[in-house]
């Protein structure tokens, strides 16, 4: 099947939060990746001034999947009532919507996730739950699925959400094609988050 990822990248987006989902993506025919910038088509530095060059919101798919990562870009964002106002009406276009790390925070401000279940990195946590007490916070998931919205923890979390997505979307032969292409053990209990803090002690 075709389908389109929108990866929202901002100043200080975490790396790793983008490029885990986007091979997993990569690695699932079908399935193209575009990096994109609410602020029109502009090279982005991502967490250890990482440049990457993102094309503009007019040249998406506004009915594709929109992912949303993390990073310490997320604090200053999560304020920017203009910037949040964009992209609630993206997400609100979007066919489905997928978090990692604190990316869930930017969502939860967009009022989106209000009364819906979602998570967001341990290490993180007080922070993005201060952002909105309207969305059931659940601390120890690797990931999340309420309707049309995924939320994934930590960082790495967000590899394990994107096979569950393509295991849902396509079908567990392209999950498990894209988890062998990676070379990766992957974590299919999305309840379990191992770094979560009440999982650790």
């Amino acid at each position: 099947m075709d389908m389109n990822i929108n990866i929202l990248l901002f100043e200080e987006f975490e790396p790793l939060d983008v490029f885990g989902p986007f091979e997993v993506f990569f690695n699932t025919p079908g399935v193209r990746n575009r990096l994109f910038c609410l602020d029109g088509p502009q090279v982005v530095c991502g967490a250890g001034h990482v440049p990457v060059s993102a094309v503009g919101p007019n040249e998406i798919d506004h009915r594709g999947i929109l992912l949303i990562p993390g990073g310490d870009g997320t604090r200053p964002l999560s304020k920017d009532r203009r910037w949040l106002d964009r992209l609630g009406e993206l997400a609100s276009e979007a066919s489905q919507v997928l978090t990692v790390c604190t990316g869930s925070a930017l969502l939860a401000a967009t009022g989106l996730l209000d009364g819906r279940r979602a998570t967001s990195n341990d290490l993180a946590f007080d922070w993005v739950t201060s952002v909105s007490d309207r969305v059931t916070w659940i601390r120890d998931a690797r990931w999340t699925v309420d309707g049309n919205f995924r939320t994934s923890s930590g960082i790495s979390a967000g590899i394990d959400m994107a096979l569950s997505f393509i295991e849902d979307m396509v079908g567990p032969d392209a999950a498990d094609r894209a988890t062998t292409e990676m070379e990766y053990v992957r974590n299919r209990d999305s309840n379990f988050d191992p770094f979560s803090r009440s999982n650790t002690h």
